[in-house]
């Protein structure tokens, strides 16, 4: 236990800064705990899970949990297992075109980056362009998927987002479903089974 840690959490889970520049409610998402051993981190949670209140429950998240990491709910919701976060713990809606919304800064620099000073991690799972901008900004996307990457000495894996709208990126590169992706679901059971 330690008792800072467990006031950021409770802190987080009654954010309200972004109320007003959201326009509903926001519900921030997280889960997991000081010794997960897998932290992933993500851009924002989906309307979906704005609703469900718990991570990747949408079509991303069953071809994450099912189709690339291969495990079942129970072990990728199990908070020793996985420290879910994203860079913006709450869905920020959509803009004027009906995109998602880009997570805003303050939730990163004002929750985020001080969860990740306490976790006591052994890999960290980055999903998405957007959340590997922030850790590698000068990198190329796409060399970071293909290669093992390190944050603060520990292997970082970047994953490309599961979304079922990333179809071009999938056709573009399918040597991630024929081999970098059985390299990754490997690293990660073996993980999951220390």
């Amino acid at each position: 236990m330690n008792k800072e840690f467990d006031k950021l959490i409770n802190d987080i889970k009654k954010c309200k800064i972004c109320q007003n520049r959201f326009g509903f409610e926001p519900h921030p998402v997280i889960l997991g705990n000081i010794n997960s051993k897998i932290v992933q981190i993500s851009q924002a949670p989906s309307a979906t899970v704005h609703n469900t209140l718990k991570p990747f429950t949408d079509m991303s998240g069953k071809r994450l949990k099912y189709d690339w990491y291969q495990i079942d709910d129970n072990t990728f919701y199990n908070p020793d297992n996985f420290y879910i976060a994203a860079l913006s713990h709450c869905y920020p809606g959509k803009d004027k075109n009906g995109n998602d919304r880009m997570p805003p800064k303050i939730c990163y620099e004002n929750w985020v980056k001080k969860e990740l000073e306490y976790i006591n991690n052994k890999i960290y799972i980055l999903i998405g362009a957007k959340a590997a901008k922030v850790f590698f900004p000068e990198a190329n996307f796409n060399d970071l998927i293909f290669k093992n990457n390190y944050i603060n000495g520990k292997l970082t894996l970047v994953l490309p987002h599961p979304s079922p709208l990333n179809i071009k990126w999938f056709k573009d590169h399918p040597e991630f479903i024929n081999s970098r992706i059985i390299e990754i679901r490997k690293i990660i059971n073996n993980v999951l089974n220390k």
